[in-house]
């Protein structure tokens, strides 16, 4: 921006035609007020009252170039098409006035090219470059233009100029082989890749990088071949040898990308992500081969060999205890999995993945206290993680803390809202708890809504049922649910029982009595189906029978009181 001061601004336009009259001194006086004022509220960044002094500076003394450059300073920042073709008719004026400030002509092209004008954007540079001494180094801006306006032999011819006034440079080689490989000119493109090497033989970016869009090109034998050169000239380069590595690997040589990346692993100035990439990328192939059933020992063991390299070089790494724990969670030892994502938790990871994995395998081991306290910390973390809270409400649900399972679940609902799935499983839950917090009618609007959402949901179907029968309301929906749960799991000895004690709750007895045989027959271990036998015959006049029945549920549960009073009694309660 130039730099403005009330002596440049009183300055008279020397070009000002004769016929012109001059400002009177008051009302230059009155110009560098305004001046003053509007420059003051600019710096302020109150650019709608810097905009109104400028305008009225401009009516005072419109000769003055610098003071339409500042008008259209300020428009340009608009998004609003109008407000830029404003401030292009206010650097129009600006560049009539003085024709050789070059940042005139910088802003005349920006604002040009916002309007995506670029030939008058580019006209403008050009016109800058003849009348302006030393501005060279816009070669780059203007050969970007002619890029945007899909003029490429124009860029191409740009950055050759800038390269004979500037020397080989990154910025003229990268965009100029973009170009050639946008346009299919593959050997054109590699040209200039070898020309920036060439200027820059040590430089390991550029060689990196001109290599890694060979690979994009599918030249990766021309990829590997120039990274090979640079490593043999620079056997220090350690992330060099790391995308060798993953060339090799692309290019089905596994024997030579082990080489380096065992060296690699090793050497501390390599990027901690990129090793870690690595090992994810093999724990990957690792569960790949798991999910076939034919996992490569070998591979896995170089697998474990470079996560143990790794986990020794970057110890207070925690995204280092994150791949390993998903590298052992896809070989299913949870163990060890479980191990590593609370390592990186501990470390201070903030990674949602990380906390997820390590609640869902808390579950699988019935860590019902860990889950509680984990999931409150991610909350911390991640106050809107639906799978949080629902990790939480679980856990509380287990431990029959039912009001903070339902408040932990309400919340998981209300932030899963655009995932129905997952809203229907949610729900499943808040009926079995609502039920057991005697809170019926949230109960069967909660079943209610997992149903409509997946109508065969067998265990929440189940569950409704056997709670409606208990309660002994809506037997006949209840029935309805459980023999379809029946008809499609005809050997679960949980839904049979349900549906024989749905029928006992109907007094259909010997429909439910046929059920329970069908159970008993299996020889459960359950002490509830020997008792809802009982119940059973014990309704058909079979006392003895039912009493039988009781003493072995009995057996298998000392703790039910009730069983002992219906044996003592021989009476049904």
């Amino acid at each position: 921006m130039v730099g403005l001061t009330t002596t440049a601004y009183a300055q008279k336009d020397k070009k000002k035609k004769a016929s012109t009259q001059e400002p009177s001194a008051a009302r230059l006086r009155e110009a560098e007020f305004y001046f003053i004022e509007a420059e003051k509220h600019f710096m302020l960044e109150d650019f709608a009252k810097a905009l109104l002094y400028f305008q009225r500076v401009s009516e005072l003394n419109p000769e003055n170039g610098t003071v339409h450059y500042k008008i259209a300073e300020i428009l340009s920042r608009s998004n609003k098409e109008e407000d830029l073709i404003k401030a292009s008719v206010s650097i129009e004026a600006a560049l009539k006035l003085d024709k050789k400030n070059k940042y005139f002509y910088l802003l005349a092209s920006s604002i040009y090219s916002n309007l995506t004008n670029f030939s008058k954007a580019a006209q403008l540079l050009e016109t800058m470059m003849k009348e302006v001494n030393g501005t060279e180094e816009y070669l780059y801006q203007l050969a970007a233009i002619y890029q945007y306006d899909n003029k490429n032999d124009d860029a191409i011819k740009t950055y050759n100029r800038a390269e004979s006034l500037l020397g080989v440079n990154e910025i003229s080689s990268l965009n100029k082989q973009r170009i050639y490989f946008d346009e299919g000119k593959v050997k054109e493109a590699i040209i200039e890749g070898e020309k920036l090497l060439d200027a820059f033989p040590d430089e390991e970016s550029y060689a990196m990088n001109f290599a890694e869009i060979l690979s994009r090109q599918k030249q990766l034998p021309k990829a590997i071949e120039v990274i090979e050169k640079f490593i043999a000239d620079h056997p220090e380069a350690g992330s060099a040898k790391m995308l060798l590595a993953g060339f090799y690997r692309d290019n089905k040589q596994e024997e030579k990308a082990k080489k380096y990346l065992q060296e690699v692993f090793s050497d501390p100035n390599v990027d901690v992500s990129s090793k870690i990439i690595v090992v994810s990328t093999y724990a990957a192939t690792l569960n790949q081969q798991r999910g076939s059933g034919n996992v490569d020992p070998a591979l896995e063991a170089f697998t474990f060999d470079l996560y143990h390299q790794l986990k020794e070089g970057h110890p207070n790494e925690p995204n280092v205890n994150i791949v390993g724990g998903d590298l052992y969670l896809g070989l299913e030892k949870n163990e060890e999995a479980k191990r590593e994502y609370l390592a990186a938790i501990r470390k201070g990871s903030t990674s949602f993945e990380a906390w997820q994995n390590l609640l869902y395998l808390e579950t699988q081991t019935n860590e019902l206290d860990s889950i509680i306290v984990h999931s409150e910390q991610g909350l911390e973390l991640f106050p809107n993680q639906a799978m949080l809270y629902y990790f939480n409400g679980y856990a509380h649900s287990r431990k029959n803390n039912n009001k903070e399972a339902a408040f932990s679940l309400e919340q998981a609902k209300r932030l899963s809202s655009n995932n129905e799935g997952m809203v229907s499983e949610i729900n499943g839950l808040l009926g079995d708890i609502y039920n057991a917090m005697k809170d019926y009618k949230k109960s069967d609007e909660a079943y209610d809504a997992a149903l409509a959402f997946n109508p065969n949901n067998y265990l929440i179907l189940n569950n409704y049922s056997y709670y409606l029968a208990l309660r002994n309301e809506s037997l006949e929906k209840a029935e309805k649910m459980a023999a379809l749960v029946v008809k499609n799991n005809p050997d679960n000895n949980s839904y049979l029982d349900t549906y024989a004690w749905v029928l006992f709750s109907r007094a259909k007895y010997k429909e439910a009595k046929k059920i329970m045989e069908k159970v008993i027959q299996s020889d459960p271990t359950n002490s509830t189906f020997f008792e809802h036998y009982g119940d059973i015959l014990f309704k058909l006049g079979n006392i003895d029978d039912a009493v039988k029945q009781w003493e072995k549920a009995k057996s298998l549960d000392a703790t039910n009181e009730l069983i002992d009073k219906k044996i003592a009694n021989r009476r049904l309660y």
